[in-house]
């Protein structure tokens, strides 16, 4: 019986590997040194902050957690009132966006019409305007919608973030095949359950990719809500921090560098747990179809 020899591939050499990993490891160094820098001077003093900023704290520059609770009751406004906006801000933002970019998403994949793909091609035409093109007249009709509440702005945040979503969306349910949607039909199931029953559980890769992003983005956005929510009343973390100023407009350095840290620890967290599912849901939602 005749065999048919396969092409094996030679391997990559070694030397090559290892200064690929080197060339990546600098990269990366370069990439972490700003977080390390935050949690440096998070414990130093201002003025060390300011003179000694890349060495590590030691006995006369080291203040514990001073920076910490000075950043936190700073100006008299609490900060965990800013943790709880910005919680609210994100959580509904990011539920907005996935809840109805995938509905809108599994419509025009499935519904070949003029609207549809007029409508698919202005999503993602949305996501290279830049936000400064539009951010003054955005905030006339904020305040004239009343939109400038952290529980109305999530809906400005659906209209940004609609563009990526529905892009990585569609590509996706064009891969789902439709024969398992006319099942569901044969058995009863009406457009709304075959959508939760069948397609939205199967949406899950990129669901987790989508919501990672969109949480990354609306939870360090700081020109949004700057331009949109009434200040006086509702500050967000980003908006906090860049209000920690003193007199004549001086900045306690050590303070900032606290909140900072405080700010970026759950997003690092949150995205270290769910890393491994952006490639997986990018690589779905964006490649097929």
């Amino acid at each position: 019986m005749a065999t048919t020899a396969k092409k094996v591939k030679p391997p990559k050499s070694k030397p090559k590997k290892i200064w690929l990993t080197i060339l990546f490891s600098i990269v990366s160094v370069f990439y972490v040194m700003p977080v390390i820098m935050v949690v440096i001077n998070s414990f130093k003093k201002n003025t060390f902050v300011k003179t000694d900023t890349f060495a590590l704290p030691n006995d006369e520059s080291f203040v514990g957690f001073d920076n910490f609770t000075k950043g936190m009751t700073f100006g008299g406004y609490p900060f965990w009132k800013s943790v709880l906006y910005s919680l609210v801000i994100t959580l509904l933002s990011t539920f907005l966006i996935i809840f109805f970019t995938s509905m809108a998403a599994w419509f025009i994949s499935r519904v070949n019409s003029v609207f549809c793909k007029a409508v698919y091609y202005t999503c993602v035409f949305s996501m290279v305007i830049p936000f400064q093109m539009v951010m003054f007249t955005l905030s006339k009709t904020a305040d004239t919608l009343k939109l400038n509440t952290p529980w109305t702005i999530p809906i400005i945040y659906l209209g940004f973030g609609a563009g990526l979503a529905v892009f990585m969306f569609t590509g996706f349910v064009k891969s789902i095949p439709l024969e398992i949607e006319e099942a569901a039909a044969i058995d009863g199931c009406g457009p709304f359950r075959t959508y939760f029953k069948v397609v939205l559980p199967m949406l899950k890769p990129t669901i987790i990719s989508v919501a990672i992003l969109e949480i990354m983005w609306v939870w360090n956005d700081y020109l949004l809500p700057y331009l949109v929510l009434d200040r006086t009343k509702y500050m967000t973390i980003p908006i906090h921090i860049q209000y920690l100023k003193g007199s004549y407009g001086t900045v306690d350095l050590g303070a900032t560098m606290a909140l900072i840290l405080l700010s970026i620890i759950p997003v690092i967290v949150f995205y270290l747990t769910c890393q491994k599912h952006i490639i997986k849901g990018v690589a779905a939602g964006a490649v097929k179809g």
